[in-house]
């Protein structure tokens, strides 16, 4: 969101949408509701919760990206709830690879590497990929879940970095509060010319 003006007070805030963070994490709840529709009970409980990590993981980058403009504390907190979510996303596809006793992929196994390499930016590209080579020495199903936990660990890998640098953007700048002082100090100064 870039406003017509950019006041002192206020930094350039919500451009959540360009964030690589932001589309990887949206690019896994369009899988994972995928994924939940095509093997997953729809009256499961696990059904209503993997979708809803999912969500929040895309859902608290977007809240916290809007919210940094007064209050980087929040932002740093969302960006992190964000990454937990996708954590505990990462837990239910490895439990359904565990309980149906299919493969779970190394990190350092081609196929994964095949994925991140792919660079899929839409749910019919990653669909396009399960179904493709990757696919036709194991089941459909374990490959799926296979490239949401790939996509799942890029995205939190982001997360972490992206929560690094807010962290360090705040030690450095400080956050609303100082810039509301330092705003309201010059206006002082101005107004008594000192």
């Amino acid at each position: 969101m870039k406003p017509d003006f950019q006041p002192s007070l206020l930094p350039l805030h919500g451009g959540y949408r360009h964030l690589k963070s932001f589309q990887i994490a949206r690019l896994v709840y369009d899988l994972t509701e995928y994924f939940v529709w095509r093997y997953i009970p729809r009256n499961s409980r696990t059904c209503d919760q993997m979708v809803q990590a999912a969500r929040s993981g895309v859902q608290n980058i977007a809240e916290g990206s809007l919210a940094s403009g007064t209050s980087k504390k929040t932002e740093l907190k969302l960006t992190n709830v964000a990454r937990a979510s996708l954590e505990e996303l990462k837990l239910d596809y490895e439990d359904f690879i565990r309980q149906r006793n299919l493969q779970l992929w190394d990190a350092a196994d081609l196929r994964c590497k095949s994925l991140i390499s792919a660079r899929c930016r839409s749910l019919g590209a990653i669909r396009a990929w399960v179904n493709g080579p990757a696919g036709q020495n194991s089941p459909v199903p374990e490959v799926a879940a296979n490239a949401a936990l790939i996509l799942i660990r890029v995205a939190s890998s982001l997360l972490a970095r992206q929560i690094v640098r807010l962290a360090t953007d705040f030690e450095e700048k400080g956050g609303f509060t100082e810039r509301l002082y330092q705003v309201r100090s010059k206006a002082r100064r101005n107004k008594t010319g000192l």
